[in-house]
């Protein structure tokens, strides 16, 4: 009698056929095939999903193995991709808390280690439990837990000024601001390129500023990835200007997401309403009195501009009743 379970006939057509399509694809690879001029016409011709043929394609050419052609072992059936119950109720306690996917994420990563779901994992459970939207309870949870000290963490960001803003010449200008996240102080300085040597001087001016008029040290900043704010590629940061200084104060240097402007909101707001209120349509006759302008409107925005994130406050008013770093 015939055992089936030791019939190779499967596993040797497998083997014949991938051999067979390894074959055609090099020829499509090197323009050498008569019928298909481009891989795509190779793949629909065949029918086959071009990630599962590269997946096996790449595997034997960097084995040798014929082996490494056949389908590998898959897990249990029984089990899930689906995080356990109790890491689940952990995100959405922290989701009440008001956290997006990616403060979830790096929350949970130290303790959970390579349990940790990923941020778009995050979402589906958010999704599966209704709360993949943030209401006012969670806004205003948020600002209570994660924002709650003046200095707790600071938003930096630099701003390229139109050409024509100054009469006296159009050379590019830029200007420079540190915003507290709790208090919504804010600060700017101008200056005349965004090197990492000249941004690092003027966030130093900012922050004794803003230190001397509201009495508030920061233990944290958050900015983008451009190089003024820090080194890239195998660059050490002690070596960077900007991480140098931070290094010195004792500041924990964060950043934004990439591609993502929305992680320095803060920051980006108050851009939009400087546009609004001094910088847009308006042209100064030099740089002393952008400077000068720039000064007062720079009072008005902490001490008498009314600010919607804080209740109708001004800054300096929602600062007397806010706790500050030590």
């Amino acid at each position: 009698m015939r055992l089936n379970c030791q019939d190779e006939t499967i596993k040797r057509n497998y083997l014949q056929k991938y051999r067979f399509l390894i074959n055609e694809y090099e020829l499509v690879k090197q323009k050498k095939h008569k019928q298909y001029r481009l891989a795509k016409e190779f793949y629909e011709a065949h029918a086959i999903d071009h990630r599962t043929f590269l997946k096996y394609y790449n595997r034997y050419k960097q084995s040798g193995k014929p082996q490494d052609l056949l389908p590998r072992k898959r897990g249990p059936r029984w089990k899930t991709r689906r995080p356990v119950a109790f890491i689940e109720l952990k995100v959405v306690a922290l989701r009440y808390k008001g956290m997006n996917r990616y403060e979830i994420w790096s929350t949970l990563k130290p303790r959970l280690k390579r349990f940790t779901p990923s941020p778009s994992g995050i979402y589906q459970i958010l999704k599966r439990y209704g709360v993949n939207r943030m209401n006012k309870k969670m806004k205003s949870n948020k600002r209570a837990i994660i924002k709650e000290k003046a200095g707790e963490l600071a938003h930096a960001d630099a701003h390229h000024l139109s050409r024509d803003i100054v009469l006296e010449d159009r050379k590019p200008r830029y200007l420079v601001c540190v915003v507290d996240a709790c208090t919504r102080i804010a600060w700017a300085e101008v200056v005349e390129d965004i090197k990492s040597l000249t941004v690092m001087f003027a966030t130093m001016k900012i922050f004794n500023i803003i230190n001397v008029n509201y009495k508030i040290q920061f233990s944290e900043i958050l900015t983008d990835n451009g190089p003024e704010y820090g080194p890239r590629g195998s660059k050490k940061k002690a070596e960077h200007p900007f991480e140098r200084m931070l290094m010195e104060m004792g500041i924990k240097h964060r950043y934004t997401r990439p591609y993502r402007p929305q992680t320095n909101g803060k920051a980006e707001r108050f851009w939009r309403t400087m546009e609004e209120d001094l910088l847009r349509e308006t042209t100064f006759e030099d740089v002393e009195e952008l400077r000068k302008e720039l000064e007062e409107y720079l009072y008005y925005y902490n001490h008498m501009r009314p600010h919607q994130a804080l209740g109708g406050k001004t800054p300096v008013d929602f600062a007397e009743n806010c706790p500050r770093i030590v």
